[in-house]
């Protein structure tokens, strides 16, 4: 215990100081954040209120059915960009008011400096993941699934649905325009069944209106199969079917990384990969839905090069540009690797990680070159008179 009180006091020496900058950054966080989505749910408000409005029956309720599940995205999309934000204003004002310099002259380092509001990006990050775990997926899916039946009032359940999907098992191809699963079964609509020879031609093509997996086994409906070879067309109302491929593949095959939450598309993500079926734009959602929120914790080393630096002519202000500047261009390169990794482009975890890494030694770069931020080895002495 000593040992970790040591190395406390040597990283956040004063309690009341890192309690003064954690709440300076908290409370314009949450400011920040609530004007932010404000603005931002009015403008989208008034883009959909027509669409909204449009459909038979629609109310007032329509309108804060909207709102509640369209906030939860905004607050989520944006919330990394507030921080960043909330860091710049909370050391812009350090720095004016001298209370850098002063923490300087009591012996503290640039990293002691940062380390409360690290401390604070961290309790962003979690709560920002938590948020996106409970709130953010199941209203977005709430949401895309209202918005594709044109805002109606009064829909049924959402059932879990998926679009075209392709399998290949052995010499059959498989096409089944969509997918829909009802409590412990799964219907597929519109079912294509190409069957191959050895040398890869056409023997027969099946076509069947739908079919079910119940019972551990499958069965088609309303099935019309055309034999190539003898030009033999047969019609049967259902058909046994004798495949090996799982009920939950077609699910997995075309999951909405979107729409669930980290433990469900890590499951679907194992079970493609079983089965020696291609994962990589799975594997590169589910990294950024930790890395999206870790993008808070950055934040503090993009603003520092607001905090470390002595006024002169307006020189702050430059200041924040450059940390806003650094803080959008990373915003870009985020959203540029995650679609390349969803493309296939790049390996997912490159994807998803590699813009986080690089501004990281980017902030640190900011850091230790800023002339006002390099650390003096004199200083890394803890001073007596500094008391918690």
């Amino acid at each position: 215990m000593s040992i970790l009180r040591e190395a406390r006091r040597y990283f956040l020496p004063s309690r009341t100081l890192g309690r003064y900058m954690v709440k300076m950054l908290m409370t314009r966080f949450f400011g920040i954040l609530i004007g932010l989505a404000a603005v931002l749910q009015m403008l989208d408000l008034l883009a959909q209120s027509d669409a909204i409005m449009a459909a038979e029956g629609a109310s007032a309720a329509s309108i804060a059915s909207y709102v509640a599940l369209r906030l939860p995205q905004l607050i989520s999309q944006f919330a990394p960009f507030v921080t960043l934000l909330a860091t710049l204003l909370t050391l812009a004002t350090l720095n004016q008011s001298s209370e850098v310099i002063i923490m300087k002259a009591i012996g503290l380092s640039a990293h002691r400096i940062l380390l409360p509001l690290g401390l604070a990006s961290a309790l962003i990050a979690s709560g920002h993941f938590l948020f996106n775990e409970i709130v953010v997926v199941r209203a977005t899916a709430e949401l895309d699934y209202w918005a594709s039946q044109d805002y109606a009032v009064d829909l049924p359940p959402q059932i879990e649905i998926a679009e075209r999907v392709w399998v290949n098992e052995g010499s059959l191809i498989i096409l089944v325009e969509s997918v829909t699963k009802e409590r412990n079964r799964i219907i597929l609509d519109k079912v294509a069944l190409y069957d191959r020879a050895a040398d890869g031609k056409l023997k027969s093509l099946t076509r069947a209106d739908f079919a079910w997996h119940q019972d551990g086994e499958w069965t088609l409906h309303e099935v019309r199969k055309f034999d190539l070879n003898g030009r033999i067309l047969e019609s049967f109302p259902t058909l046994k079917w004798d495949i090996a491929t799982p009920p939950e593949r077609f699910l997995a095959q075309t999951i909405r990384p979107k729409h669930v939450n980290v433990i469900s598309l890590y499951r679907s993500i194992s079970k493609l990969q079983e089965e020696g079926l291609p994962s990589g734009r799975l594997l590169a959602s589910f990294y950024q839905k930790f890395a999206a929120p870790a993008a808070a914790l950055l934040m503090p080393l993009l603003a520092a090069v607001a905090a470390f630096g002595v006024q002169r002519g307006g020189t702050l202000f430059v200041r924040v540009i450059i940390g806003m500047a650094l803080g959008f261009t990373f915003f870009v390169a985020d959203n540029f690797m995650l679609a390349m990794g969803e493309f296939g482009v790049a390996p997912p975890f490159l994807a998803a990680w590699a813009p986080f890494f690089v501004f990281l030694t980017l902030g640190y770069a900011v850091v230790f070159n800023t002339e006002e931020g390099r650390i003096n080895p004199a200083t890394l002495k803890l001073k007596d008179n500094v008391t918690t």
